[in-house]
């Protein structure tokens, strides 16, 4: 390759990547989406991830990950359901319980103290709507749900699914 190939070689690349960052500044998105993911750095866990991994693991039926959204006498009564009806049993009921569930949504926590959260769950069923309190304590980096309040229900005027008319 001659020095005149390189040259032209060379400015070419250089011209495709002012073009390039000139089209990205023009879509107005930030530098940093050129920046691999796995080298950006971690965001800290919010009680949101922990509610999410725990509707992951309940959904897959995996009952250690399930477990390990919980702490204090959540994790312990969980703990002795487990033994009583054994892992593969209980990991099947978290699929059933979980199966008819067609949305959730999930509201920005709201403090109680530093290291304590309330955040609002909604279920989304077939049928109706089930709202559910869910009081998280942080832990290290990692929020844990410490216990949970009854779900209220509630009826839906008109059905998930329901063909639009």
């Amino acid at each position: 390759m001659t020095k005149q190939r390189k040259a032209q070689l060379l400015t070419g690349l250089i011209m495709a990547g002012a073009l390039a960052f000139v089209m990205l500044r023009a879509t107005n998105r930030p530098v940093t989406d050129l920046i691999p993911v796995a080298a950006q750095p971690k965001a800290d866990p919010t009680p949101q991830d922990a509610i999410y991994a725990m509707l992951d693991a309940a959904r897959e039926g995996n009952v250690q990950a399930y477990l390990a959204a919980y702490t204090g006498q959540m994790e312990t009564s969980l703990k002795q359901s487990i033994a009583e009806q054994g892992e593969q049993a209980f990991g099947r009921y978290l699929k059933e319980t979980n199966q008819p569930v067609k949305g959730i949504a999930i509201t920005e926590p709201q403090t109680l103290t530093e290291s304590q959260v309330k955040v609002r769950v909604e279920y989304v069923f077939q049928d109706r709507n089930e709202i559910q309190f869910y009081y998280l304590e942080k832990q290290g980096k990692e929020w844990k749900i410490a216990r949970l309040d009854a779900a209220e229900r509630i009826k839906t005027l008109v059905p998930y699914g329901t063909p639009v008319q």
